[in-house]
């Protein structure tokens, strides 16, 4: 069994959750709460209930999501699969994506009633700089994007055809120097 309990202060405005995770063999059952569950009395709001199989299947209760995820083989590629229907937000959405070796991929994501549907391919040279390009048929425009890892930094340079949008990105993630993001956008 796990626990873990969170608080949080900043500008006058406490924060607590908590959450509570039991292994029942191969699924996994997690409770949460907020302090917005127990403040003004008991409530719902802030409950999170959730049973998960890792790779399988995810159903939360807090806004009432499901996702199922499987692996099938197509001419002996893995093709990972998911499917999410969130109530809340009242959305369903497909996901898919081909793995053709470690370097190369391509992903499909497709949100039911939109119109939203992207297709990327994504190339890994030398496990340092990735290379990204990304057709929308939504807006009817393509997204590039590449990045490199020099040890513990990541340079990313992105542009978006259908607002000319060019970002520039630097991040760092260190357990000796610590976490830190820099964006820059034309």
């Amino acid at each position: 069994m796990k626990a873990s309990l969170k608080g949080r202060y900043a500008n006058e405005k406490n924060t607590t959750a908590a959450t509570f995770s039991v292994n029942a063999g191969d699924i996994k059952l997690q409770a949460s709460i907020t302090d917005a569950t127990v403040v003004d009395g008991s409530s719902l709001n802030g409950l999170t209930l959730a049973v998960e199989k890792p790779g399988s299947f995810i159903i939360d209760y807090d806004d009432f999501r499901f996702q199922f995820m499987n692996t099938v083989r197509v001419a002996e590629l893995p093709l990972k699969l998911t499917y999410i229907h969130s109530r809340g937000d009242n959305r369903t959405v497909f996901d898919g994506a081909l793995i053709f070796d470690s370097a190369n991929k391509v992903s499909g994501n497709y949100t039911l009633g939109t119109g939203n549907c992207n297709l990327k391919y994504s190339y890994v040279h030398d496990e340092v700089t990735t290379f990204e390009q990304c057709y929308d048929w939504g807006k009817n425009a393509w997204d590039f994007e590449v990045s490199r890892r020099v040890a513990d930094d990541v340079f990313k340079a992105t542009y978006q055809t259908w607002n000319s949008d060019l970002a520039l990105e630097w991040s760092r993630n260190s357990k000796f120097n610590g976490t830190f993001k820099v964006t820059k956008t034309k």
